[in-house]
């Protein structure tokens, strides 16, 4: 198996590298996007509770973390990249970042906590912006905002506006708000 790394680009953990798995799916956000999407909710994410979907190389819940949010929640249904997650976990002391191995759309189903950012980053080829925004509003404290990335725009469902939006090479991206 290739060991990738991620640099993580802000915050306590700035420049500390994370590593994931080689799969064909895992595509970690861009740096460049990824100092938009946290100039936009903020460099200071201190005492927000966040959750990243699709977690991935962890990349988004990292820099969350890193930035000082108080809980970060990161989804993974893949066992090698699960442990990879577990194992960036351990080496940068994140005592604050839980991570689980779950179905993003079956943990949104289960759960009863809510979130003030929400990453929804799923594999391109998976599709699942919609099912994930269904579920969501349930899950979003006051005043939550969601970031979406997909290789292509999609429509919103009913209820959801976009607040922020880009565009990085092949990486469409927006920040979200639910608006009922």
């Amino acid at each position: 198996m290739k060991s990738n790394r991620v640099r993580i680009i802000g915050g306590a953990w700035r420049s500390r590298s994370i590593t994931f798995p080689d799969r064909k799916d895992l595509r970690p956000t861009p740096d460049r996007v990824r100092e938009t999407l946290f100039n936009w909710l903020g460099q200071d994410l201190t005492g927000r509770a966040c959750l990243d979907l699709y977690a991935g190389s962890g990349a988004l819940g990292f820099e969350a973390a890193s930035r000082g949010a108080s809980r970060v929640v990161m989804l993974e249904r893949d066992a090698a990249t699960y442990k990879a997650l577990l194992a960036s976990r351990d080496a940068l002391g994140a005592k604050q970042v839980e991570v689980v191995r779950a179905d993003a759309l079956e943990f949104l189903k289960a759960a009863r906590e809510t979130y003030d950012a929400v990453f929804v980053d799923p594999p391109f080829s998976a599709n699942a912006w919609g099912a994930a925004l269904a579920l969501l509003p349930l899950r979003l404290a006051p005043n939550a905002r969601v970031y979406c990335e997909s290789a292509e725009t999609f429509e919103l469902p009913a209820g959801w506006q976009a607040v922020k939006q880009g565009k990085a090479g092949q990486v469409h991206y927006q920040l979200l708000r639910h608006t009922t």
